[in-house]
Order: C-alpha cells, then sequence, then structure tokens
C-alpha cells in the first residue's frame, strides 16, 4: 500500500487529485493537506511514500516545504504542481530534487505516469538502504579491545579523505573488513569498491587485470578490456596482498598514483581515472624492499596512513564478542534455533592458540553450533575446537 499526500490549497485541484489517482489504483491511501505548514506538519509525524506539492500557496510557498522535506525525510519523492505562470519556479524545484513537476489543470496520463515512476523510484531507494545496512552489517567490525577501538578512531578520521591507506596484519585477522568501511564512511560509497586479490592472479596477468588490455596485444586478447583501475573511476580500488604484486606492475600502479592516469596493456592511450587506492598485505613490506622484490617510492605512496589489525591472540578479550556476533550470523544463515556457549566453553575458546585468527574462530563456532547441543558446554568445545 502506498502512502500519497497532497498539499494543495485550492479544494476543487485537490478533490480532482485524490478522484484520479484514488481511481488509478485502489491500494492508494490518500492525505491532504491545505496549506505547507499542515504538511509538514503530517510528514513529520508519519511516513509517505509519495508527496504532491502545490507551489503558490500561502503561508509558505512550495518551494520552502520542498526544501524542508529534503531535509527532513530526503528520500520522499516530491512532485510539484505549477500553475503556467509557475514554469521558471518549477524547473527550479527539480534543481532542488523535486522528482518532477505538473501543470495545472493536470493532464490525466501524464500525472499518472509520474505518481507511478515516482512510487517506483522510493521503491528502488528504500531497496538500496536495506542492501546498504545488510552490507554494512556483513563488514561490522566486532570487539572492544584498545587495538579495536583505535582502529574505528582511525576510519572515522581517515575514511572522509581520499589519503591511501596501507592495511597490515597476519592472514584472517579482517583487513578487508577495515577496507571497507573505509569506502562505506568515504564520499565515495555511491561508487564502486572493487577488489583485487593480487596474490590469487598470475604475475603475467596481473597488469591486465588491473589496466585492462586492447584486441591482439597478448595471446587470448580477442577483443579490448577494461580493468579494474577503470572500473573503480570515482570509487575505490582494494589491492588485496600488494607485496606479492610484480615488480612490473608496481611500477604502473605507481605512475596511476602520481598521474591519476593508466593505460591498458598494448597501448599507448592515456586513460584518466579518480581512484583512491588502498592496499593490505601480511607482509613485512621494509623486508621486501630490502630485498629488492618490492618498489619504496610505491610503499610511500602506499603508506600515508598505517594501520596494522593484530593478530586475534592478541585482542583475546574481543573473543566473546566475537563468538555471539557469529553465533547470531550463523544460526540465520542456516535457518537453525539461536544457541548459546556456556562461560567454561567461552573460556576454553579464549584459551585457544588462533593461528588462523578470526577466520579460523568462525569456522570453529560454525562447527560447534551445527554439530553441538542448545548449549555449547567446556566438552563440546574440547571434543571439536582441536579437530
Amino acid at each position: 500500500m502506498s502512502k500519497i499526500l497532497i498539499i494543495e490549497d485550492e479544494a476543487a485541484i485537490r478533490r480532482v487529485l485524490v478522484k484520479i489517482i484514488g481511481e488509478e489504483n485502489e491500494s492508494y491511501q490518500l492525505e491532504e493537506a491545505v496549506d505547507g505548514l499542515e504538511g509538514l506538519e503530517k510528514i513529520s509525524k508519519s511516513d509517505y511514500d509519495l508527496v504532491l506539492c502545490d507551489i503558490k500557496m500561502p503561508k509558505m510557498d512550495g518551494v520552502e516545504v520542498l526544501e524542508k522535506i529534503k531535509k527532513l525525510k530526503p528520500e520522499i519523492p516530491v512532485i510539484m504542481i505549477s500553475g503556467h505562470g509557475d514554469l521558471d519556479t518549477a524547473v527550479n524545484t527539480m534543481r532542488l530534487g523535486a522528482f518532477d513537476y505538473i501543470s495545472k489543470p493536470p493532464d490525466l496520463n501524464r500525472l499518472l505516469n509520474t505518481v507511478r515512476n515516482a512510487l517506483d523510484r522510493k521503491e528502488l531507494v528504500v531497496e538500496n538502504k536495506l542492501l546498504k545496512k545488510k552490507v554494512s552489517k556483513k563488514y561490522e567490525m566486532i570487539g572492544e579491545s584498545d587495538a579495536i577501538t583505535h582502529i574505528k578512531n582511525m576510519i572515522e578520521k581517515v575514511a572522509p579523505t581520499d589519503a591511501r591507506v596501507l592495511i597490515t596484519g597476519p592472514n584472517g585477522t579482517g583487513k578487508e573488513l577495515v577496507a571497507h568501511w573505509l569506502h562505506e564512511k568515504s564520499e565515495r560509497t555511491k561508487a564502486s569498491m572493487v577488489e583485487v586479490n593480487c596474490a590469487a592472479i598470475p604475475s603475467e596477468l596481473i597488469e591486465s587485470e588491473l589496466f585492462g588490455h586492447v584486441k591482439g596485444s597478448f595471446t587470448g586478447a580477442n577483443k579490448d578490456r577494461a580493468g579494474k583501475f577503470e572500473a573503480a573511476n570515482g570509487g575505490t580500488i582494494f589491492l588485496d596482498e600488494i607485496g606479492d604484486m610484480s615488480l612490473s606492475a608496481q611500477a604502473k600502479v605507481l605512475r596511476a598514483l602520481q598521474e591519476n592516469r593508466i593505460s591498458r596493456v598494448g597501448s599507448d592511450k592515456d586513460i584518466k581515472v579518480n581512484v583512491r587506492v588502498i592496499a593490505a598485505t601480511n607482509k613485512n613490506l621494509k623486508e621486501e624492499i630490502s630485498k629488492g622484490r618490492f618498489r619504496e617510492d610505491l610503499y610511500h605512496r602506499l603508506a600515508v596512513i598505517l594501520i596494522h589489525v593484530p593478530a586475534l591472540n592478541d585482542r583475546r578479550g574481543d573473543i566473546p564478542h566475537l563468538i555471539n556476533f557469529f553465533a547470531k550470523q550463523i544460526t540465520e544463515e542456516q535457518g537453525i534455533a539461536i544457541k548459546t556457549f556456556s562461560n567454561e566453553a567461552i573460556k576454553l575458546l579464549q584459551d585457544y592458540d588462533w593461528t588462523g585468527n578470526i577466520r579460523e574462530l568462525r569456522n570453529v563456532v560454525e562447527r560447534l553450533i551445527i554439530l553441538g547441543e542448545k548449549q555449547v558446554s567446556q566438552s563440546d568445545v574440547q571434543m571439536f575446537a582441536s579437530k
């Protein structure tokens, strides 16, 4: 059921709009307001899927109403209703965020099409918000240790900037979570975050993967292909395990960072890109530099901000929080009843040597939930955690 508010001071026009829109779809729930003040009061107290608002009204004109709606509830689409002499004003309202405007007297087909399109748009906005919440929840950072609190504070300070970030730490500690939060909390969040696992791509293909190629540039290049840097234009590229990148690819990444330009393999043409680079590694890059396996100039370009994610063994106080989080997440995914962990089981898991870090902990929690009883006990942990 779509809830629609009509703000119009002329009673006759209000009645026409209510009749036309109501007869179009019986599921529409229509409400009326005689001026902008009443309309804003209704909007502040209730959620609407669409607002139709006259431009010329007493007490408060439609432009001011629109501006206040966009501040109060920006997701609500607003269709402005204009008299013939209000077209310049109507066009200006589009710049202020109106979905569209309808001239008086309203054309039946145009009015109904605009209403349908606006409601479809609202539905998409809501779906995108829900999806974004799911994404945010997926990449939630769990823990209250000093190390995690420090990382969260760093993210809050650094995310709104375009500063490059190098994330270090052992495998399985959640370096990709830090990268995702940096993107989610940045001004680039509406654009893509493109992930590249540099360790998983053969050295002979990494340059093509990152920068694309032109047809015929190498065997198997049957057509032009854009690379990850182009795909991330306007957004963020996350270079995971950058310590495994070949030296020749490192040189091209350095140029991309210096000049904001890349060139596809086999082409001399430069392509301008606007990409924020976040990198991660489990290697000691300073040691790699001393051995000639990593470029020092690239390191200094990447490591504007350094964030270190500690091993799970160094933040054992976070383990009870992580167990509860994973237990809830896994039971929801599996569609089974929530299971709790006894204090003795949690203590045993806190004392365990987590060489595989958070990734290993989650696997053990999942195993215990699937194979254990309603409450996971100390004996369950002793039986399954070492397998």
